[in-house]
């Protein structure tokens, strides 16, 4: 369940307070503004003012409209560089975590070398997230901590929070980045600080204990890890990338340096999709939308993979 309440972190309280007062002032404004056209409307309309009447300037009105909005832009200002700069100030004792973004799904890696498709953070503890885009342009948005950050390939960049309520809140992607860029979504857990410890502990024997586990189950894992659900499907339904269904054991036509060709489908052709996503590419498919994964996909999880594969072959 997401959580919409307030105070959900440190950052609410000053970003809602600057934005109430700039919506106060425009709304002040506008119907201050409105009443004296309608006023002088009726007030010199013809019937009443058949002949126009010449006023001279005024150097008194012209300072008071100067001035007044000068001082209310520049308190607005100061309203706006503040939150910015507590923003920008990460504490150094912050949580670091990597939150990685590709078309079109979120995943973050903690100091352990533990990934996940959710966010997992500890009440009352400041993180700080490393913003790292892998193929376009992304942009994290979390509205109940009121941060956002584009992700720029190439570029380093921060955010980081502070959540003061246990819940689970929203994380969108805020930066139009393809076909499914409305599916990038993912989410923040805040739990317990003794909570969140344990597990980080459990999670980091989980791993060492899954090396000997159901393999298949570990492929629907590393799917997951790496959000290849959001390019390709298990039902044989066509999406981004060709499914996976019947991958292993068929034969599949495909593009090989502009050439058409038929190739087997055997575990040469799932590493070699992976490692080299656009050295053979399914024929009714666009090349480039698919990065290597020969850095990140270990050896073992490209077995479990295989596994999977089998599975959905059967």
């Amino acid at each position: 369940m997401i959580d919409k309440a307030q105070n959900a972190s440190t950052f609410v309280s000053e970003v809602d307070s600057a934005f109430l007062f700039i919506f106060g002032v425009a709304l002040f404004f506008l119907f201050a503004i409105t009443a004296v056209l309608i006023y002088y409307i009726i007030r010199y309309r013809q019937s009443k003012n058949p002949k126009a009447t010449h006023i001279e300037g005024s150097t008194k009105l012209e300072i008071i409209w100067t001035v007044v909005p000068t001082i209310l832009v520049l308190v607005m200002f100061s309203y706006g560089w503040s939150g910015w700069k507590s923003q920008t100030e990460i504490p150094d004792d912050a949580m670091p975590v990597k939150a990685i973004a590709r078309m079109w799904s979120f995943a973050f890696e903690y100091e352990n070398g533990l990934v996940t498709d959710t966010l997992i953070v500890p009440k009352g503890r400041a993180v700080k997230l490393d913003l790292v885009a892998q193929d376009v342009i992304h942009s994290m948005y979390i509205p109940a901590f009121r941060v956002k950050q584009d992700m720029v390939p190439g570029k380093k960049s921060n955010i980081w929070f502070e959540s003061e309520r246990i819940g689970t809140y929203e994380i969108f992607c805020a930066e139009y980045c393809g076909l499914r860029h409305s599916y990038m979504m993912s989410g923040v857990k805040v739990i317990e600080g003794a909570k969140f410890d344990k597990w980080m502990e459990e999670n980091k024997s989980i791993e060492e204990a899954n090396k000997g586990t159901n393999k298949r189950l570990a492929g629907v894992s590393v799917l997951r890890k790496y959000g290849c659900n959001a390019c390709h499907t298990i039902d044989g339904s066509k999406l981004v990338g060709p499914s996976y269904k019947g991958v292993l054991g068929s034969t599949r036509t495909v593009i090989t340096d502009g050439k058409e060709r038929e190739v087997f489908g055997d575990e040469a052709y799932i590493r070699r999709s992976i490692y080299e996503p656009n050295a053979d590419v399914v024929k009714g498919y666009d090349q480039g939308l698919m990065l290597s994964y020969k850095d990140q996909v270990t050896e073992e999880e490209l077995q479990h993979l295989i596994e999977y594969f089998k599975s959905l072959s059967e």
